[in-house]
Order: C-alpha cells, then structure tokens, then sequence
C-alpha cells in the first residue's frame, strides 16, 4: 500500500512544532452516524468505541443543529486515529510520500510510476484520491483507461474550498469560553471555531490548548489562489474580532482544503468506479457516495464487493 505523507486526507491531525503532544484536527471535527446507517455501518463504530478510538461527543457545541435519531463522536486521539487503526488492523506493509503521476498497463499488471522516477508493477490498483487528481494523472489511465461516459461522470464531480487554521499554545494557558465548539453565522471569513483538546476531553495541565478555525466555503474560494501567508493573516485578524480575549499562540499552521467536501457527486452514488477489471483499476472515496465518515465506510464495502467478484482467493 502506497500512501502520501498526508495519508489521512481530511482526516490529518497536526501537532505542535514545540510540543508533539499538543494536537488539532484541521478537516474532519467529529463524526456523525446517522440514522439511515445505523445498522449497516453498526460493526465499524462497535470496533471503533471497543479500541477507545471513537467516544460519545459531549461537549458543548454552540450553534450544532441536531438532526432527530443521528449520534455524533469524536477523536480523543485525533482523527487520524481511525485510518491508523484500520491499517494497523490489515497487517499491509505502507509506504509514505510516493506521488504517483502515471499509470500504463503493462502485459496483464499496471505499471505505476511516481514523482521520483521509479516504477512498480501492481495486480490491483485503487485510488481514492479526489477525482480532479485522478484525471490529472498521465499514461494509459486517462489515455485508453477512462472511458468517454466515465470521463463524463468524473467531470461532474465538484468540491468545496475552504482553509483552516490551527493554533497551539504553550501549558498553563487558559482560553476561557462556555463552548468547546461554536458555528459561526455573522462573520464574513470563520464559520466554525473549536478549542480542540476541550472538544476531545483531553485537557491537561502539561499540555497547552489547541484552537482550530475553519473559514466559510465563499471565503476559501475567494482567497484560494492567494498567498498563505497573507491568508492567514486576514483569518487572524477575524479571529480577533470574534474573539477578542483570546491569547496569541506559540505556533500557528494555515491549511488550504482546496478539495474539502464533495458538493457534487458521482451521479447515483455508486460507491466505486471500476475503470478496468482486469487487472482491477478501481477509483473510490466520498466522491462515489457522500461527504462524511458513512460515505466513506459505504465506499469502501463497494470497493471491496467490487474485487471480490473478479479475484480469487
């Protein structure tokens, strides 16, 4: 299994350049399970609850609007913690930082080649990355591969934009709000703040708070193409006015999600394209369903439907 540093995706948590043990969730805030996928999905949260990796969300979240019969969780360790788990759990071998740019098929086996220069030949490929990256990719994956109807559907997908910021802080500093998360509705730039380690129950004395801001979908395309740097610095300066009390931090990291949630799906939701059947090429992620952790769950019960009826084991 070949992975980028940023494995996690939206998933990522980031760590304090002055303190590893202070952390922040800079995509994904806490998960849902809803309602309509209870039942369906009930193995992997029972898994996920028995190894301490999910715990009920009970702290206080200003502005959440509750749909009837849906059950939130979060992370204490981050949500990078679940796709830890799962690869701990599948024993695969995981390579870091292989930026793949081109896929050939080469007499019954796919040849992929990366960034760097080398090559490996594969049985099986999946890729979940965002769809728009899967269409950059060069060789015969969009040359022969990618058919003019799957081509089409791929185009149609769209994403939200939007950046984020995570600011950390030394111990002993004090952020004194009634809320460990808030939406925010009336300003032009931020539209989620979160005191992370209070939303995570993770509050320490030895170890200093983490405050996560996510900013409006029109803001992050607006600003998309600018300089972080100066990004930041108009976050910052929102931030202030919302939160005017709030003490400076000791580190401060800017993210861009030029790729945050899927706006548009594939059109049916169909869980997974397969692009080749053999050798298998298949493509999966939120974008073949929907923009949440169900989405990703129900994308990769297809995945695995899908190699299952053309491989032998």
């Amino acid at each position: 299994m070949q992975l980028t540093r940023d494995q996690w995706g939206r998933a990522a948590t980031s760590r304090s350049p002055a303190d590893p043990r202070c952390t922040a969730d800079l995509g994904a805030q806490y998960i849902t399970l809803s309602p309509g996928c209870a039942q369906r999905h009930r193995s992997f949260y029972d898994d996920l609850l028995a190894h301490g990796i999910l715990k009920p969300l009970t702290a206080p979240i200003k502005g959440m609007v509750m749909k009837e019969g849906s059950l939130n969780f979060m992370t204490p360790q981050g949500t990078s913690s679940i796709a830890k788990h799962y690869l701990r759990e599948s024993g695969a071998d995981v390579f870091y930082e292989h930026h793949v740019t081109q896929i050939y098929l080469r007499d019954g086996k796919w040849e992929v080649h990366e960034e760097a220069g080398s090559s490996e030949l594969f049985d099986i490929v999946i890729l979940t990355i965002p769809v728009p990256q899967i269409l950059q990719l060069q060789g015969d994956i969009v040359n022969t591969v990618i058919n003019g109807s799957q081509r089409q559907q791929l185009e149609s997908v769209s994403y939200s934009s939007r950046y984020a910021l995570g600011l950390f802080y030394e111990a002993g500093t004090q952020i004194d709000v009634p809320w460990a998360a808030q939406y925010i509705t009336n300003n032009p730039c931020i539209r989620f703040i979160s005191i992370d380690n209070k939303k995570r129950n993770i509050e320490s004395s030895e170890v200093g708070p983490s405050v996560v801001v996510h900013t409006s979908v029109p803001f992050g395309i607006e600003y998309l193409e600018w300089n972080r740097e100066k990004v930041q610095q108009l976050i910052l300066e929102q931030l202030e006015i919302v939160m005017p009390d709030l003490p400076k931090p000791v580190n401060i990291k800017c993210q861009k999600w030029r790729y945050s949630q899927v706006t548009t799906p594939v059109p049916s939701c169909p869980g997974q394209m397969t692009l080749h059947i053999n050798p298998s090429l298949i493509c999966g992620g939120d974008a073949f369903t929907h923009s949440n952790f169900d989405g990703c769950i129900e994308s990769a019960m297809c995945i695995v439907e899908a190699i299952k009826s053309v491989t032998v084991f």
